[in-house]
């Protein structure tokens, strides 16, 4: 019986999480359970899993939880911090993280530091501070075993592989509900439109990444710390179908790719039971039933996050971070209808341009990179014309 924290244990990542644990009770326990803000869904999962604490990062919804959960074992904590101190607790075999965002850099270090195994769905993190939490996880002997369904299928074509024979790791990309426009057409789109991944069920921000493609730009980079890479070793290709989740070319030529129906169960479950694979009961995927699998170059013209992301891995430093902060503040205004689907390009260069770059950045520098970044994403937003929006 393995104990799991899951960090995010509300979102999309963190509720099949849940699902895993359900279809093997008698090997994972839900011991921590921790939301953003999202109280009532907290509540559900903690009366059903009955975990030893629960953790609402938004304060003001503490006395909501705590009422709520009065009469059983739980113990209800609340703020950023208490996250950050809860995955030191010695019970803990797995750290599941699981936040969107930054802010789950602080709890990865807390847990690599207590020595945990983790289990990384929070890209950002290695987006953000790959080199700190790379050198962190190998000083304290902690693996990092991936979520994100393409970097698991690298991991999973790694097995048994000497990481020195690869020649590049190819990374495959939806293309999104995009695919195939051009700027013009892009113009005007909504939220509504972009939420409406072809694919993949996933949460609002990861939605609107995987539509601009910097969801993938995201992936590029902490691919290169996951699998010890340099950029010209990573390659991005668009496979709409989304059956060949990545794949690795050694340097003998040979190529080695991961496949399966679109279910981010499957690769959860392998980072809770890793190097064990378990039986499952879900769908089978069945090349009759897909007689043409295709792919083709990402337009970089049309979608130039990708391209920026490229860029920051090649600048290194605190850049990631920069394109990382702004992103986020870009979505989130595309997601209050303060800003237009290309604007957020726009938002994310600026940036880049703009903010003190740092060749060899602290914990601190990369923490102030990303105020100073989304204070200053906030105010050129605050700029711009409002205007209306249209469905393509």
């Amino acid at each position: 019986m393995k104990n799991i924290a899951i960090l995010g244990s509300t979102g999309s990542i963190g509720t099949q999480a849940l699902e895993v644990i359900v279809e093997n009770p008698s090997l994972f326990n839900a011991y921590v359970l921790t939301a953003h803000s999202n109280a009532d869904l907290l509540i559900q999962q903690s009366l059903k899993f009955k975990p030893a604490y629960a953790v609402i990062c938004n304060e003001d919804k503490y006395t909501q939880v705590k009422k709520a959960l009065a009469g059983t074992a739980t113990k209800v904590l609340s703020g950023i911090k208490a996250i950050i101190d809860i995955v030191t607790d010695p019970q803990i075999d797995i750290v599941l993280t699981a936040m969107v965002g930054f802010a789950g850099l602080e709890p990865t270090i807390s847990a690599i530091k207590a020595g945990k195994t983790i289990a990384l769905a929070n890209k950002e993190t290695l987006v953000v501070a790959g080199g700190l939490i790379t050198n962190l996880a190998k000083q304290h002997n902690v693996k990092i075993l991936p979520v994100d369904s393409e970097h698991s299928a690298i991991y999973q074509c790694l097995i048994g592989e000497d990481y020195s024979s690869i020649e590049k790791i190819i990374l495959t990309a939806s293309g999104g509900p995009f695919r195939g426009k051009t700027v013009a057409q892009l113009a005007n789109v909504t939220r509504e439109h972009a939420l409406k991944h072809p694919n993949w069920i996933m949460g609002a921000k990861i939605t609107i990444d995987s539509a601009t493609l910097m969801n993938k730009g995201l992936e590029v980079i902490e691919a290169k710390w996951l699998f010890d890479l340099s950029a010209d070793q990573i390659q991005v290709i668009v496979h709409p179908q989304s059956i060949v989740h990545s794949l690795v070319q050694f340097e003998d030529g040979s190529i080695k790719a991961q496949m399966g129906l679109p279910d981010m169960k499957l690769p959860i479950q392998y980072a809770l039971t890793y190097p064990t694979r378990l039986k499952t009961n879900f769908k089978r995927f069945d090349f009759i039933d897909y007689p043409e699998l295709t792919f083709e170059k990402p337009d970089l013209m049309t979608f130039r996050n990708l391209g920026f992301a490229f860029e920051a891995l090649n600048r290194g430093g605190n850049m990631p971070c920069i394109v990382n902060a702004a992103n986020e503040i870009a979505v989130a205004g595309f997601l209050a209808n303060s800003l237009s689907f290309l604007a957020m390009s726009e938002i994310i260069e600026s940036c880049m341009r703009h903010i003190d770059f740092h060749t060899q950045p602290t914990l601190d520098d990369y923490l102030n990179t990303d105020k100073e970044t989304r204070i200053f994403a906030q105010n050129l937003i605050k700029q711009m014309p409002q205007k209306a929006y249209n469905v393509i």
